[in-house]
């Protein structure tokens, strides 16, 4: 696939290239970009953002990494990039959660209590730093190898897998503190 993917970059076909990559990897950075910023309709505009730049930057990409590490990449430092924005900084949002969606063969009880899990994991990865956010997100959420976040991070594997570790502490620090609260 990945030939096929450049050789239709080098014959110029990218609006096909981008509807591939959109629909392969879309609801992939939407997520991640959520993990950012904690705002669906953010976190939707910045996905679209990050497309944008895809498509205006599609003739950079050479295959020297994957197209998915490659996308990945843009979207964190877009992300990061609006972190790190006056607008992020001065404009007030409102939290939105994730929503899971339940097959009609669970039963109520069951998905109320899944939906409640969830939102308290959620909210537990969404009050870490950025740095153990990303890498709980990548790796536990979009199954990315160790080797992989290497690269997508542009950060040494050791300080990784450090990363994960304070991590899950202080995750486990937030649950603990939100089932105290409860």
């Amino acid at each position: 696939m990945l030939d096929l993917l450049l050789e239709k970059i080098d014959c110029n076909d990218s609006e096909e290239v981008m509807d591939y990559l959109m629909e392969k990897y879309g609801q992939d950075i939407l997520f991640l970009a959520f993990s950012y910023v904690k705002n669906n309709e953010v976190a939707q505009d910045l996905t679209q953002e990050i497309f944008i730049k895809c498509f205006r930057a599609l003739h950079t990409y050479k295959g020297a990494s994957s197209v998915k590490t490659w996308i990945w990449r843009i979207a964190i430092n877009h992300c990061k990039d609006y972190l790190k924005s006056w607008h992020y900084r001065n404009v007030m949002v409102s939290n939105n959660h994730w929503e899971n969606s339940r097959t009609s063969n669970e039963s109520v009880e069951t998905v109320v209590i899944h939906k409640e899990e969830d939102e308290m994991l959620s909210r537990a990865v969404l009050q870490l730093p950025v740095n153990y956010r990303e890498v709980l997100y990548l790796y536990y959420f979009e199954n990315h190898s160790l080797k992989e976040l290497e690269v997508i991070l542009k950060v040494n594997i050791n300080t990784i897998k450090t990363r994960l570790r304070k991590a899950k502490q202080l995750l486990k620090k937030v649950l603990e503190e939100i089932d105290d609260g409860r």
